[in-house]
């Protein structure tokens, strides 16, 4: 019985992982669209600005969440990174 209800708890956990990464391609989708736009109109690749907003929207979030905002901010300042990273790459092509 106990591994049944481990079965279900890892394939709820595979459904989140996998839904996970289905959302971390489309938002990846999004943001090569900006970085290509921000090429092309000669915008820089980074905003700090827009970037420390969305940080302290997404602790709050997390708060909200029960969830540690500590870990929220890494996990979104990893993302930010690779977006700009991306974004360079466009505007250097």
């Amino acid at each position: 019985m106990a591994d049944e209800i481990l079965a279900r708890y890892r394939e709820s956990i595979d459904n989140i992982d996998a839904a996970l990464i289905f959302m971390l391609a489309e938002r990846f989708k999004v943001t090569k669209a900006v970085g290509e736009h921000k090429a092309a109109t000669g915008l820089p690749p980074a905003d700090p600005g827009r970037e420390q907003v969305q940080i302290e929207r997404l602790r709050s979030l997390a708060k909200s969440a029960n969830l540690d905002p500590d870990f929220s901010e890494k996990f979104l300042r990893f993302i930010i990174d690779e977006v700009i990273h991306h974004h360079r790459k466009a505007g250097a092509a």
